[in-house]
């Protein structure tokens, strides 16, 4: 079909190396309603496709220096050609030219002598799948621009800066396996000289995880910063387990979106950890290259229903221990042999007395050494609290 009014024709490239060729072809094409540019052969064809935007080529396949099969093979590989449509003509009619011509990817087939209705109903066909393809084109990088702009905002979410304590170390690293991730981690001073560190896991993958991580982490931070100076650890932890709970469990029931989280609060002054593990991964509390701990779970995970109880529990962190938190990303990550796992993460910390950052970028490396060759399924979240 012809442009309607108002809309551009299509403009068609006629790629043949017999001028007789070209000038019916083009002139049909033009009495048709639609533009059409002339190329003498492949080389010529190749160097007008890249230098104008065309909707359809119509390919000649027996042609001298490059023939139709290697332009269609260049244009089919080339990222910024391949959505354009290709019909191959030809006077051979063998089914094994048109077998060959459609694995190489070309969309349709016209024989010569061309006859006017099929030339007008292959190109029309032709003309309006790219449309389709077009129009498919521009909403998926409208959607990719709308989660660029949702990856940005979500950056906003994370610390800017780890808080610094006398005679500790606090490293974090996080990566996304979408664009948006439902992990998160957050490290905050507190009145009174503690600091609060979380890391979480919301349900789910995508947008919608993002979007509750978001109401998940300003909760935790919102309540827990609104605490008087004076509060106790146990009683920040437990509030702001109980109230971000309670809120996403009665607000957003019909959402069913909970989040697995391990809510810390450091005491520097008593080389203390105290902590709520929400259904969480358990950390990893590591000394001399052995595990001396592990943080298990002492509650249930956040936003499953309201009025749950949760249980604050202290950890002595001695001099040169290191607390490793992490999401199930890390020991979920999959490659060729399988999960990357628990006891393939405890061999990395026994193998390393590095500083908190140094080790996390140890771990990182090695899930990417493990997962080499695989798509990430799950985001990978770390935090490390190292007593010097």
């Amino acid at each position: 079909m012809a442009a309607t009014p108002g809309e551009r024709p299509g403009r068609i490239l006629v790629v043949d190396d017999v001028e007789m060729n070209r000038d019916m072809l083009s002139r049909r094409l033009q009495k048709q309603g639609y533009e059409a540019e002339m190329a003498v052969n492949g080389v010529d064809a190749l160097a007008k496709l890249s230098a104008g935007e065309f909707d359809l080529v119509l390919l000649d396949i027996m042609m001298p220096e490059m023939d139709g099969y290697e332009v269609l093979t260049r244009v089919k590989s080339d990222e910024a050609l391949r959505h354009i449509p290709v019909i191959m003509i030809s006077a051979v009619e063998d089914i094994e030219s048109v077998v060959r011509c459609i694995e190489l990817g070309a969309d349709d087939y016209l024989p010569k002598p061309f006859n006017p209705v099929i030339l007008r109903a292959r190109v029309t066909s032709s003309l309006d799948k790219k449309k389709l393809r077009d129009r498919e084109r521009l909403y998926a990088a409208s959607l990719e621009r709308e989660l660029e702009i949702g990856r940005e905002i979500q950056k906003g979410f994370f610390p800017e800066t780890i808080p610094a304590i006398d005679g500790w170390e606090i490293a974090a690293r996080f990566e996304s396996a979408k664009q948006v991730a439902g992990d998160f981690y957050d490290a905050f001073p507190l009145d009174g000289g503690a600091t609060m560190i979380v890391v979480a896991d919301v349900c789910g993958k995508g947008v919608g995880a993002a979007l509750y991580m978001a109401l998940f982490r300003s909760l935790l931070r919102a309540v827990a910063t609104a605490m008087p100076a004076d509060a106790s650890p146990s009683s920040v932890l437990d509030r702001a387990a109980r109230v971000t709970n309670d809120y996403i469990a009665t607000t957003h029931e019909s959402s069913s979106m909970f989040a697995t989280a391990f809510l810390g609060v450091i005491d520097p002054a008593a080389a203390e950890l105290h902590y709520i593990n929400c259904g969480h991964e358990a950390p990893l509390v590591v000394m001399g290259g052995a595990v001396r701990a592990r943080l298990a779970p002492t509650g249930p995970a956040l936003g499953l229903m309201p009025g749950l109880p949760f249980t604050v529990a202290t950890e002595p962190i001695g001099a040169g221990e290191t607390v490793v938190l992490f999401t199930d990303g890390v020991t979920e990550a999959s490659g060729a042999a399988g999960f990357f796992g628990d006891e393939r993460l405890v061999e990395v910390l026994r193998s390393s007395s590095e500083s908190a950052s140094a080790l996390l970028g140890t771990i990182v490396a090695s899930v990417h050494a493990h997962a080499a060759g695989f798509e990430p399924s799950d985001d990978i979240t770390l935090l490390a609290i190292r007593r010097q």
